[in-house]
């Protein structure tokens, strides 16, 4: 008798138009060119050594098995304190907060928890890029309103424009990526004012929220009782404490919001490394490191603003993250993409088109260039940039 033919059933694809990101794509070009990688947001120095020794004290006290699904309930509580002392709201850390793997995680699981099919999402561009991919495997429908060019600011008239009875949800993130804008006071409670009168959710992406500079602070969803009622809240220890590579943060809302969510979360990741948790819960415990993090950014921002204000660029403000944007408008024609090719294998600097965080490529001449790196690596990417 004759086996079957081997043969793979043909698929269509649920994401059409997604690729290879461009941050893989970046970041393989940097290390073929021994470019210096200002692309991908990552740090390159290493996290605090007492985190590392907390870790080990976590797996050698047996925190080796599964942690309860929602997050070992020291870590929420430590997470809960930190809230209401930084925003003056408490979130029950029973029922409010959920540790998950990633804030990445923490945002396509609110999406699939709230999202029907022929729902519509506004998604703020440039963003991002796993929001809208998220937005369509929940069956939903994006819609796309630009910030205003330039700025970056959110322009409220388009937003109320975009809002139908069909609006789900809206994602917002402060301090944003990919740039570095950070929302005013004002600019929040217009939010607030505006979807008070719907029944539309808020995924606020705050990922970034201690780094926020120049005396600033972080407009977190969760200072405005109208938005905190009606938002996810999302956040990244591997942002806060530099070690991305763990993966995990965590979600917070209100109790009827965190148990849809945990209905989702219990069934694509169940629950989160059982010893990052423990280490995590420990190190909270002194404020130092979060508090001080943005003055340890900034002086970041300034030693790589300063050398590049030697350079043709022109710096857009960057108040907040770990990002700093550029026109190069006085320094190439090429559009976007192709001058950050040019420039990761011709000049040896590895830097990210913002075009890519727009579904249509929208290209304003602007690239943007990560400063989480040790002072050495800025200054051999400053050196280098020096030529242009």
């Amino acid at each position: 008798m004759n086996s079957p033919v081997a043969r793979t059933p043909a698929l269509q694809t649920k994401l059409p138009t997604v690729g290879t990101t461009i941050f893989t794509v970046m970041s393989a070009l940097a290390v073929e060119k021994n470019a210096v990688n200002l692309g991908q947001g990552f740090p390159d120095f290493d996290c605090d050594p007492k985190l590392l020794e907390a870790v080990t004290a976590a797996m050698a006290a047996g925190h080796n098995q599964y942690p309860p699904m929602p997050g070992i309930l020291p870590l929420r509580e430590a997470i809960a304190g930190k809230m209401q002392a930084l925003y003056g709201r408490r979130y029950d850390p029973a029922n409010e907060i959920t540790v998950t793997a990633g804030a990445t995680q923490g945002i396509i699981t609110a999406i699939l928890a709230v999202v029907r099919a022929g729902d519509e999402v506004i998604v703020l561009e440039p963003c991002y890029d796993s929001y809208a991919p998220n937005v369509e495997l929940a069956g939903g429908t994006v819609v796309r309103v630009p910030l205003t060019p330039g700025s970056f600011r959110p322009d409220f008239d388009k937003i109320a424009a975009a809002i139908t009875p069909r609006t789900r949800a809206i994602i917002v993130n402060t301090p944003h990526n990919p740039s570095a804008t950070v929302w005013t006071e004002a600019e929040m409670r217009r939010l607030d004012e505006l979807l008070a009168p719907t029944d539309v959710l808020v995924i606020s992406d705050e990922v970034y929220e201690h780094m926020v500079f120049d005396g600033a602070i972080h407009q977190s969803a969760a200072r405005f009782p109208g938005l905190a009622a009606r938002s996810f809240i999302v956040s990244s220890f591997g942002k806060t404490y530099h070690v991305t590579g763990w993966k995990v943060g965590y979600v917070a809302a209100p109790a009827a919001l965190s148990a849809e969510f945990r209905k989702v979360h219990q069934f694509n990741v169940f629950t989160v490394n059982t010893p990052m948790q423990h280490a995590l819960a420990r190190y909270m415990a002194d404020p130092a490191p979060y508090l001080e993090l943005p003055a340890f950014y900034q002086r970041k921002r300034d030693l790589f603003a300063e050398g590049l204000a030697k350079t043709r660029f022109k710096l857009l403000p960057s108040a907040g993250t770990y990002f700093q944007c550029v026109d190069i408008r006085e320094v190439s024609d090429l559009g976007e993409a192709e001058f950050c090719q040019w420039l990761t294998s011709e000049i040896g600097v590895a830097a990210i088109p913002l075009s890519a965080f727009y579904a249509e490529g929208f290209d304003q001449r602007v690239v943007r260039f990560c400063f989480a790196k040790k002072d050495d690596t800025l200054r051999s990417a400053l050196d280098r940039l020096a030529k242009l």
